[in-house]
């Protein structure tokens, strides 16, 4: 299926739109995403980046959906549009409660308990430069899981740089009295096909 000419145009300046008319055209296996008007194009992941994935969202999933819970685990094929030039798909984030209740909607998603993505070959700079400095506008917290140092980057959002996690990474939100702690070792050695 044949790609727009301005996909090679660098000084176009996507609109969130653009981009979903795009994706529609260009159908599964590649991400489209645009920050402050930046076509992002991803490749499809890998295992261990879905096997960090999967793993994120079931903890945390667990933690946000217990007593009393405090939002909704979402996840990697949601657009998020932050701005008309900003639509962003992160792996996991967790959006508060609305009134009360789970959010109805996407466009109901303005702020966020927290944002993760995962780190792929490709992702680096818009995971580490321009999409950071997005969530750390709209969220409480921001982690980049890198799979290949075994770490997890801790963002706040007035943080000029990041709490770097080795050995436990622990988010403790308001609303909840204990915190979800991930023991990032058995994480990571689970993510890259270590343990049985």
């Amino acid at each position: 299926m044949g790609m727009p000419a301005l996909l090679d145009d660098r000084a176009h300046e996507w609109t969130a739109a653009e981009v979903r008319r795009l994706r529609e055209r260009a159908g599964p296996g590649v991400t489209f995403e645009c920050v402050d008007g930046e076509l992002l194009v991803s490749p499809g992941p890998s295992i261990t980046h879905e096997r960090a994935f999967m793993r994120l969202v079931r903890r945390l999933a667990d933690y946000v959906d217990g007593p009393p819970r405090i939002g909704e685990t979402l996840g990697s094929r949601s657009d998020l549009i932050l701005d008309t030039k900003t639509l962003v798909q992160p792996d996991v984030f967790v959006a508060p409660l609305v009134n009360g209740r789970r959010p109805e909607s996407l466009e109901d998603c303005k702020r966020f308990l927290l944002i993760v993505e995962v780190l792929s070959p490709n992702s680096k700079r818009a995971d580490r430069l321009l999409k950071r400095r997005k969530y750390q506008r709209v969220a409480d917290e921001y982690w980049v899981v890198d799979t290949d140092e075994r770490r997890i980057e801790r963002w706040t959002p007035s943080g000029e740089w990041p709490e770097l996690l080795t050995t436990v990474a622990a988010w403790h939100p308001d609303g909840r009295t204990v915190p979800l702690t991930i023991d990032l070792p058995d994480f990571f050695r689970d993510a890259h096909g270590q343990t049985p």
